[in-house]
């Protein structure tokens, strides 16, 4: 079976939205993902939302090229998320031809967490999109667990989780908890490798997760056990941000580089 690659936005960091989807047309992928938000106060994002220049130029670029795309991020849901806020965000991502909306939970409060992620996914649907919840070991949904947990609590036909192999890793997250995960909450993964060791501090774990990945095959985790447990046509998301590779090899190499080793991965499967 062919599976369907997308080029995450972190990978290829300096690139713009246009720029972005010709890369990915050019080194082999089906799909992008784009960033819209930044997932950190002064981190990276492309105002597609607000600059129309910008947005007719990714449009060209993605019907030139034949290139879809798969996600727009990122909503990171603090304790003053305003759902109401994110409207024109949906309906850009719906002009776009996005599937799927990325969600970080960082709001504490588990009550106020679910009321919001509920008002979202409403709002989100009117524009033919999902919200997929990504757990991340520093958030307020830390694991596996903590996400099916609210998805079933808060039980939205357009709600689903983000298996991202690090997270799953450095959350001790049980391969066969992913084996469990009901394919409806499943609309698509991120893929990337880490050394084996843990980072010893949250900021090192963050740091890592946000600026230093490897390529598939390079590292210790357990993708070809994740993969296995996964749906065998989930869309994949190659996340390999690499920053210091980054001084020295240009973002399209590196865009070629990710999705040659996530298909040699894909190859040596059973």
């Amino acid at each position: 079976m062919t599976r369907v690659l997308a080029l995450a936005p972190i990978t290829t960091p300096e690139l713009a939205p246009p720029e972005t989807v010709s890369v990915a047309a050019r080194t082999g992928y089906a799909q992008v993902g784009l960033r819209l938000l930044p997932s950190s106060p002064g981190g990276f994002a492309w105002p597609l939302a607000t600059d129309a220049a910008l947005l007719r130029g990714t449009l060209a670029r993605l019907r030139d090229t034949g290139v879809h795309v798969l996600d727009i991020d990122i909503i990171r849901q603090g304790p003053d998320c305003d759902p109401a806020q994110y409207d024109r965000f949906f309906e850009t991502g719906a002009t776009l031809g996005a599937r799927a909306v990325l969600l970080a939970a960082d709001d504490p409060d588990p009550g106020r967490r679910r009321d919001v992620f509920v008002a979202l996914c409403q709002r989100a649907a009117r524009f033919g999109l999902t919200i997929d919840l990504e757990f991340m070991p520093w958030t307020a949904v830390p694991d596996l667990a903590a996400a099916m947990a609210e998805l079933r609590a808060t039980d939205q036909p357009n709600a689903g989780v983000v298996i991202d192999t690090l997270h799953v890793a450095r959350s001790d997250t049980p391969i066969a908890a992913l084996r469990a995960v009901e394919p409806r909450w499943l609309h698509y993964m991120q893929i990337c490798d880490a050394p084996a060791e843990r980072p010893a501090t949250t900021e090192a774990l963050i740091h890592a997760a946000r600026s230093e990945r490897l390529f598939p095959g390079e590292g210790a985790l357990d993708l070809a056990g994740m993969l296995t447990a996964l749906p065998a046509d989930i869309p994949i998301s190659i996340e390999v941000p690499r920053e210091t590779l980054a001084r020295t090899v240009p973002a399209e190499e590196r865009a070629r580089r990710a999705r040659e080793a996530t298909e040699a991965l894909l190859a040596r499967l059973p």
